[in-house]
């Protein structure tokens, strides 16, 4: 059986083209109208008056929009009873405009297109992280990925954390996260990660199954108020599992016993520096270029600026490694940089690299 990500987009397209249909209906009568009065009057000066066809448009565009520049040439009897129609015509459509105007002002209409024109916005974003749940939490989260430059789609039901969201120039979609329509409407299939941040983990758990479901691959960060509703989130397909409490326990003990360390990482965070995560194929083939030579031969560090902190290999982490480490399939280089010295590292391993992990500085 299809994936739902596989299945949906048809179906989403054909739903986009029907909402722009039903939003294009109320103005065919008002266009229709007006189109009839251009072309009937058009006509109108054409048999009466003899003109060619750009002349008796324009006579009838300066008459109905009320400019008169002048006529074209002197009008017959008979061309001043088309102007005189072409007037009556103009009044009827403007009347039918603002009286449909009005009618969809208060039928939401308008409310209607701004959520079509959002939806449109929301369909072209690629590579972006959809947080879940604006609460205390997601605006942490959600302030660390705006200071990162992430593109980020907010979903949040409450109208008041709506607002604040908005004020602070983000993209929200206000709706519930734990529904499968809400998250594709949020660009689930074609987003880098999300973030389920919602208060309760009973929700954040929905959201975990639904977007496993929907896309296999996702990455999925999840918060777990309690270590029972961890294990389950993790068994629902989570790729990292948060509790705010022990992170911040585990954060107050580092900074009683290591507070260098947390001073260091208080820095990196306010600089344009990021640690990122290179895992390299198993596939000998792809490191046919770099498999089996040292950092030393490769000029890593000298050519991209960037320093590997550590390699993770064969299970075993090997931190600050000597220059004559040598390159195998599988191994898990961390390495620190700015976002130029880090796109030059991975330019340099080329197709060796299988994944790329970032975290933020």
């Amino acid at each position: 059986m299809p994936l739902a990500s596989e299945r949906s987009p048809i179906p989403r397209r054909r739903r986009s083209k029907r909402h722009l249909k039903l939003l294009a209906a109320p103005w065919r009568g008002p266009l229709s109208a007006l189109i009839t009065v251009i072309f009937s009057g058009a006509l109108g000066y054409r048999i009466t008056e003899g003109w060619d066809w750009g002349d008796c448009l324009w006579m009838v565009l300066i008459t109905i929009s009320t400019i008169g520049y002048g006529e074209v040439e002197p009008l017959s009897p008979q061309g001043r009873l088309v102007t005189v129609l072409i007037v009556i015509g103009g009044l009827v459509v403007v009347q039918l405009v603002i009286q449909r105007v009005l009618g969809l002002k208060d039928a939401g209409y308008f409310r209607k297109l701004r959520s079509f024109s959002f939806q449109r916005m929301l369909d072209q974003m690629h590579g972006h992280v959809i947080l879940c749940g604006y609460g205390r939490i997601g605006q942490e989260i959600a302030a660390q990925l705006l200071r990162d430059q992430t593109p980020l789609v907010v979903i949040e039901t409450d109208p008041e954390r709506r607002d604040i969201a908005e004020a602070n120039g983000l993209k929200v979609l206000q709706a519930d996260a734990t529904l499968d329509e809400t998250l594709l409407d949020a660009g689930l299939e074609r987003c880098c990660s999300l973030v389920a941040a919602l208060p309760g983990d009973a929700s954040n758990l929905y959201v975990v199954l639904s977007s496993r479901d929907l896309r296999p691959g996702c990455r999925l960060i999840a918060r777990a108020n309690s270590d029972e509703a961890a294990a389950k989130l993790r068994l629902a397909g989570a790729t990292v599992v948060v509790s705010p409490y022990v992170a911040g326990g585990r954060a107050m003990a580092a900074s009683a016993l290591r507070p260098l360390a947390v001073n260091f990482m208080e820095l990196l965070s306010s600089s344009d520096y990021e640690i990122e995560e290179f895992q390299l194929s198993s596939d000998p083939l792809h490191l046919m270029t770099i498999g089996g030579r040292s950092l030393a031969e490769l000029e890593l560090g000298r050519r991209s600026g960037a320093m590997v902190l550590a390699i993770q290999h064969q299970g075993r982490l090997i931190a600050n490694p000597s220059s004559d480490m040598a390159l195998a399939p599988g191994q898990l280089l961390i390495v620190l940089g700015s976002r130029d010295q880090l796109q030059c590292f991975q330019n340099l391993l080329g197709e060796a690299v299988d994944s790329i992990q970032t975290m933020p500085g």
